[in-house]
């Protein structure tokens, strides 16, 4: 089976490799051995392989393969795992190794697919509504039960556009960020009763100020952060929150130049890497939330393109196209 590997941490399209591997054996007790027909390139996915910007860059004895999120075919089932079998579709997530042809996935950690799912959309069906949960409880937490108004950046991301059809179903006051002009008007045609902002405009905190109706954000939600952050801080009201969940930008802000002791900030960071310390009951009813919305809102799980496992360079490029619209998948061959 192809697999993509890496033994340190570094430019992904330096470091990444692909082998041919021998195939997982066969499933243990509570297992599956999926094949795997599309698996997304998160952020996340490139930050593992990559390493903290300006840090150390980790070496590995072992090989590691990127990936944690993917869909495909089950080709074997282990004992004690009686509601799955062989041939079904299943998505899955957390699963290490995803950017290979065949995967051993936990049982508990597989979700059938629901019929009238594409392909394309299943590969997307976890991570990205998982992540909007996320961010919706810690806003809700930030806000102590007093709604107020909300800023995102990254608003035209896939988890952006989730964020902005959550907003009008909830009634929640948000701002979109996005980083340019023609960014803002594709987003202002889809999300017309939202205000959004391009950051490339001169009075773009202005712009904030007034669609906050003066009295600045409750809360701020930041995938960029860097040299960011420090201006995103500034378009908090005093006692505001600052909750980041991605590092898309470039630069750094020292944590005491954001004034939070005289204004009352806060800082906080939210992860989807926390699903996991859940209880079984409530990732239940959040894995139902995803497939839910997997069926009847396809157009919120946007591809920008579909490469092949083996063209994962041009893949990763895709990814970093400034104006890119919906998330990159590697593919692989039904057999």
């Amino acid at each position: 089976m192809r697999t993509i590997t890496y033994h340190q941490q570094g430019d992904a399209a330096r470091v990444l490799r692909m082998h041919e591997q021998p195939e997982p054996p066969a499933p243990a007790a509570g297992q599956l051995v999926v094949r795997v027909l599309a698996r997304p390139i998160h952020p996340g996915d490139l930050a593992g392989v990559e390493g903290v910007p300006g840090g150390p860059r980790q070496r590995f004895a072992t090989p590691r393969i990127p990936g944690v999120e993917g869909m495909g075919v089950i080709k074997a089932v282990g004992g004690g795992v009686p509601d799955l079998r062989p041939g079904q579709r299943v998505a899955f997530f957390p699963v290490p190794g995803a950017w290979s042809e065949f995967v051993t996935v936990p049982a508990d950690l597989a979700v059938p697919v629901p019929d009238g799912v594409s392909d394309k959309s299943a590969a997307l069906m976890l991570v990205n509504p998982l992540t909007l949960l996320t961010l919706l409880r810690a806003v809700e937490d930030a806000q102590h039960s007093q709604a107020g108004p909300v800023v995102q950046t990254a608003a035209g991301s896939s988890i952006g556009k989730l964020v902005s059809v959550a907003a009008l179903k909830h009634g929640i006051p948000l701002v979109n960020l996005v980083r340019s002009a023609t960014g803002a008007q594709t987003l202002r045609q889809r999300f017309p009763g939202l205000p959004t902002i391009s950051t490339a405009d001169a009075d773009w905190r202005t712009q904030v100020q007034d669609a906050t109706g003066g009295r600045g954000a409750q809360v701020v939600l930041d995938a960029v952060g860097g040299s960011l952050t420090g201006e995103l801080a500034g378009l908090l009201a005093d006692g505001g929150t600052l909750i980041t969940y991605g590092q898309l930008g470039s630069g750094s802000t020292p944590l005491e130049s954001l004034a939070l002791t005289p204004r009352a900030l806060t800082v906080r960071g939210a992860s989807i890497g926390r699903w996991m310390t859940r209880t079984p009951e409530e990732r239940a009813e959040d894995v139902s939330f995803a497939a839910r919305l997997a069926e009847s809102a396809p157009d919120l799980f946007e591809v920008a393109a579909g490469y092949d496992l083996a063209d994962f360079a041009k893949a990763i490029d895709h990814v970093r196209r400034p104006g890119k619209s919906g998330t990159v998948l590697l593919t692989s061959p039904a057999s």
